[in-house]
């Protein structure tokens, strides 16, 4: 399980509006719901974080998580305090950082759903050999521990060191049974990989979900 780490216990403070202060003093803010409607039209990757510290399994969908660093790994993600997974994850020592494929769209929506026992079903779960949970389905999650945490407004900001992970490779599909192929007529292509689990990126935009494949690539 996870434990508060003390190098990762100090909080940085930005000003709250919440609160009554001003993030830019002397500059007129945007309004909430012409902010969101903004980012409703910038796309993003969806990720789920996973993390216990010790009063049981949490997790949380988000499309903040962005990575900041190689060397030395670092990502960042922020996780708003109306959260209900927020206490638990701000509290940890490390998380599971799930970035999702169009394949984990029930996960995506499972940890977005809130009043209920996201890890009722203890077949989708399990825990690594450190403690964290995890979803055990997931073609790429990372591990890290939480180094730094910053309250901006309503939410807190989270960065994580990168210690370990986990990527599955697309399955290799299997030859196809051709009974009597014509001599004149070209064998199709086969296909590089199984539909199983093709890598195929899970993106959010403007409220919906959406499947990141070759049709959506444009040439430049």
């Amino acid at each position: 399980m996870s434990s508060v780490h003390p190098a990762a216990a100090s909080v940085t403070a930005l000003p709250s509006p919440v609160d009554g202060g001003e993030v830019a003093p002397g500059f007129a803010s945007l309004s909430p719901d012409d902010f969101k409607a903004a980012f409703r039209q910038h796309p993003a990757g969806v990720s789920v974080i996973t993390a216990d510290d010790g009063s049981g399994p949490v997790g949380l969908t988000a499309t903040s998580v962005f990575s900041v660093s190689a060397e030395p790994p670092l990502l960042v993600f922020s996780v708003s305090s109306l959260s209900s997974s927020a206490p638990t994850i701000t509290a940890s020592d490390t998380v599971v950082v799930h970035l999702l494929g169009s394949e984990q769209l029930h996960i995506a929506k499972l940890c977005a759903t809130s009043g209920i026992d996201r890890f009722a079903d203890t077949s989708i779960w399990d825990r690594l050999p450190t403690g964290e949970p995890y979803f055990t389905g997931n073609g790429v999650w990372i591990r890290g521990r939480i180094v730094n945490r910053m309250e901006a407004g309503t939410s807190t900001v989270i960065a994580v060191h990168a210690l370990e992970s986990s990527v599955s490779q697309p399955q290799a599909a299997e030859e196809p049974v051709r009974t009597e192929p014509a001599a004149e007529t070209p064998a199709p292509a086969v296909p590089a990989f199984t539909p199983s689990f093709d890598g195929a990126p899970l993106v959010y935009h403007n409220r919906t979900w959406h499947r990141l494949d070759a049709n959506s690539q444009i040439d430049g």
